[in-house]
C-alpha cells in the first residue's frame, strides 16, 4: 500500500479539448498515464489535485469519469479550476453509484486518512483570479472556510494539505490566507498543480515558512503519480 499524487489529468473523452493541440509533453497523455499508473496496486491510494475533466457536465464527464476509475487504487478527488462539471458533494456520490464508479472519494470540506496521515485540501485561490472584486472574496471565503474544515477534521494528525491552485507563485505572491492555516495547523508539506508550461520556473517548491512545497501538475511530473508514502 502506497499514496500517490498527481494533478491536472486533463482528460476530454467526450469534449472536444485535447490536450495533444500542445504537442510536446501532452501528446497521447491518456495513454501515457494509463502506463504510469500499471506500476500501482488495488490498494494504493493516489490524491488527483483537480482539473481532471474539461466536460462541462458530470453526464459529459462520465467516460472521463471511467478511465480514472479502471486505474489501479483508490483515488481522492479536488476541485480545479477547470472542472465545470463538478456539482454538490450528494450530487456527484448519487452519480458515481449510478455509473458503477467504485474508486473515486471527494476531499471536499473533508479530509481522509492514510494510516497515521490526514489528506487535507480543497481547490485554494490564485491572484490570477482576482479580478471580480467582491465577488472574488466570496468565493475565497468560501476556499478558506472549506479548507479550515478540512485542517479541523484531522485533529491532532500528520497533515498533508493538497490544493489545485499554489499557494505561492514565484517571489512576490502569498495567498496569506492559506499559508496562515498552514501554520496554525501545522501543515508541513503542500502539494499543489494548476501550473503548466512556462509556469513551472515560477513554481515555489521546498521549504519556506515552515512548510515544503510540491507542484504536481501531470506534465511536470511526466504523468508520472508521485510516491508520497509506502
Amino acid at each position: 500500500m502506497a499514496l500517490y499524487v498527481i494533478g491536472d489529468l486533463h482528460l476530454s473523452f467526450a469534449s472536444d479539448k485535447p490536450m495533444d493541440v500542445f504537442g510536446g509533453k501532452w501528446a497521447d497523455h491518456p495513454r501515457r498515464l494509463k502506463d504510469s499508473f500499471a506500476r500501482l496496486t488495488a490498494e494504493d491510494v493516489t490524491v488527483l489535485c483537480g482539473d481532471l475533466s474539461w466536460a462541462m457536465s458530470l453526464r459529459e464527464a462520465a467516460e472521463d469519469f471511467h478511465f480514472i476509475d479502471a486505474l489501479p487504487g483508490q483515488k481522492l478527488i479536488l476541485k480545479g479550476n477547470h472542472d465545470y462539471w463538478w456539482s454538490t458533494a450528494a450530487k456527484m456520490t448519487a452519480f458515481f453509484e449510478a455509473e458503477g464508479i467504485t474508486s473515486l472519494r471527494l476531499l471536499h470540506n473533508n479530509c481522509h486518512f492514510y494510516g497515521d496521515v490526514a489528506l487535507c485540501g480543497t481547490r485554494g485561490w490564485f491572484f490570477e483570479e482576482e479580478k471580480g472584486g467582491g465577488h472574488d472574496r466570496k468565493i475565497m471565503s468560501r476556499e478558506i472556510l472549506r479548507l479550515e474544515a478540512s485542517l479541523k477534521a484531522a485533529g491532532d494528525r500528520e497533515k498533508l494539505c493538497f490544493l489545485h491552485y499554489p499557494p505561492r507563485y514565484g517571489d512576490s505572491y502569498v495567498c496569506r490566507e492559506i499559508t496562515d492555516l498552514f501554520r496554525a495547523y501545522g501543515v508541513r508539506e503542500c502539494y499543489y498543480g494548476h501550473l503548466h508550461g512556462p509556469g513551472h520556473r515560477a513554481a515555489v517548491q521546498g521549504w519556506v515558512e515552515g512548510t515544503d512545497y510540491h507542484l504536481v501538475s501531470a506534465d511536470y511530473l511526466g504523468f508520472e503519480p508521485r510516491k508520497l508514502r509506502d
